[in-house]
Parts: structure tokens; sequence; C-alpha cells
């Protein structure tokens, strides 16, 4: 049964060497319920069989639809990809919905995405929940439900929505793309959560899972829950790439237009002290009221803080 919502979305892709399972994402975006998708790619300069899977997708869809591969900016880096796509200067005003490559969008993802923002005002991201995947395609989890919303004192700490689930109102887009694209951070997702919550933007938390989310050896992260997920976030935090993350997300939201002046001040006082060892930086998140979602997270933060890795 087709959607019956008129809204096109644009959905916007983001390619590097995913050729093993891209075939599989890219028929799910024809079996979704809402018909009324145009399709960008951005690649990142893959070097296995992904641009002749994109070009032959391309050729057999493109009558019907508006696909468009374009050149990603060859750095590396998928955030950077993601965000240059969403500012990109012709990217249609509307909107938007991002996808990586080796997932697959259950059949309702777009229509249910829409349902939940139809109708609401300002700028708007909605996001979901997945089941989690592997290789092979069996079950391996699912991702846990995040307590309440969102507030800007816990997007600067942690990485709330899942970007793999994002789906912008007009408005939405608008203010993304208002922030322009910032340097140096280190996942999208992140950064948007971070940009909406700073910026007066709203989240839509959908606790239905809406895709098979893949876990492999090339998940720049992967999931959130499980041992191996949690071992490797220990690993990150010790050597101080997530404090890494925190600092870069901060210096590019000191520079975002949309950001409130309240947004951009807690933003600057984080950056400005000394991350060491020692009492001053817990100090300085207890009086920011920086805190994680959980109070066992919030410790483990403040005692990451202590030992200057965050």
């Amino acid at each position: 049964m087709e959607s019956a919502l008129p809204a096109r979305v644009t959905i916007l892709l983001c390619t590097y060497n995913g050729a093993a399972y891209l075939i599989q994402q890219l028929n799910s975006f024809l079996e979704q319920s809402h018909p009324h998708w145009s399709l960008w790619i951005s690649d990142d300069g893959s070097d296995d069989a992904t641009l002749e899977v994109l070009r032959a997708f391309q050729r057999d869809h493109g009558d019907a639809r508006d696909i468009r591969l374009i050149e990603g900016p060859q750095q590396g880096n998928a955030a950077l990809n993601f965000m240059q796509l969403l500012c990109h200067p012709e990217l249609p005003a509307g909107y938007v919905a991002l996808s990586d490559q080796d997932d697959i969008w259950l059949p309702f993802k777009l229509e249910r995405a829409l349902r939940h923002l139809e109708g609401r005002p300002g700028a708007q991201v909605y996001a979901a929940r997945s089941i989690h995947i592997d290789d092979t395609g069996a079950r391996v989890g699912a991702a846990r439900m995040h307590r309440g919303l969102p507030v800007l004192e816990t997007a600067m700490m942690q990485n709330f929505l899942a970007g793999n689930t994002m789906v912008f109102n007009p408005q939405g887009l608008a203010l993304v793309r208002a922030g322009g694209v910032p340097q140096g951070i280190g996942h999208h997702d992140w950064w948007l959560t971070l940009l909406f919550m700073a910026s007066g933007g709203s989240v839509v938390l959908d606790s239905e899972p809406v895709l098979l989310y893949r876990q492999h050896a090339r998940n720049v992260l992967g999931a959130s829950s499980g041992l191996r997920a949690g071992l490797r976030r220990l690993r990150k935090v010790f050597s101080r790439e997530y404090g890494d993350w925190m600092i870069a997300n901060a210096r590019a939201l000191q520079d975002a237009a949309p950001a409130s002046p309240a947004a951009r001040d807690i933003a600057a006082q984080f950056i400005s002290a000394p991350r060491r060892a020692g009492l001053l930086r817990p100090l300085l998140l207890w009086r920011l009221g920086l805190h994680r979602q959980s109070r066992t997270q919030t410790l483990f933060l403040y005692v990451m803080a202590l030992l200057g890795r965050v």
C-alpha cells in the first residue's frame, strides 16, 4: 500500500567502497511505501565496484526519478561527506533523509517519518531505532531506546540520535544549511543533534525500529549497545579520542550562525578550561550542567574529566 502523503523526500546517501552491501540498500529504497523520493549520492573516492553499482541503479531507475551522483570531498571523512552533501548549493529545499550505504530500510521508513513530522512547526529532525544485523543479515540485537529527548547539556557530551534514521523537515534542513559545513567533527549525527539543541530545533524520537543496521568490521563507530560496543567506546575515551570529538563539536558550535548566545558561551567555556588531570575539568562540567543520559554514565564522564581524558 502506497503512502498518501504528497511530500517529496530527497534521500542523501554517502558511499565509500560499499559495493558488498549497497545493492540491498538501494533495493530497499525501491520498496518504500512512500514512493515520492529522489536520491542524491556523494561518493568519497571508492575504488571497488561501488560506482558501477550506483551507475547501474541510476541507469535503470533514473528516468522515473531524480538520481544524482556527485563527487565527495575525498578526505576519508564520512562526517564531512554528509555535511557537504547536506549543504550542497543545488540540493532542493524540502524533506531530506540520511542513509548509510550498508543498511536495509524497512518498507515503511519514509512514510512513518513523514507522518511523525507532518504538521509540526519549526525546525524538526526525526530519528528512530534500528534492528542490528551481521554481515550475513542475521539479527544480532536492537538499538536501545533513549530516555526522553536530548537537551543541549547532554548533546554536548554524547551522540544521542542515529544518523542513519534521521529525516529533516524543510525548516530543519534550512537550519542545518545555515550552520554550514563544520571542520574537524568526528560524527555528523552527533553534530546535527547538537546544532538542533543549540539553535531552537526540535527532535521527534520514534520508538519503532525503521531499518536493519548492519554491524561489520568497517563500521566507523557501530552500534551503541552490547559488550563489544562498550569496550570499543571505552578505548576511545581512554585514548582521548572521544574527548577530541567533544572539543571539535564545541569549536564548530562557536562558529554556527543559528546557535544561541547561551550555547556559544557554554561551548567557549568548555573549550577554554585546561584539559588535564585534576579537579578543574570536572568542576567545569558540573558548573555548566553538562551530563550524560544516566547518572552512572555521568559519573563515569566526571571520572574521565578528573583524569584529563575529556
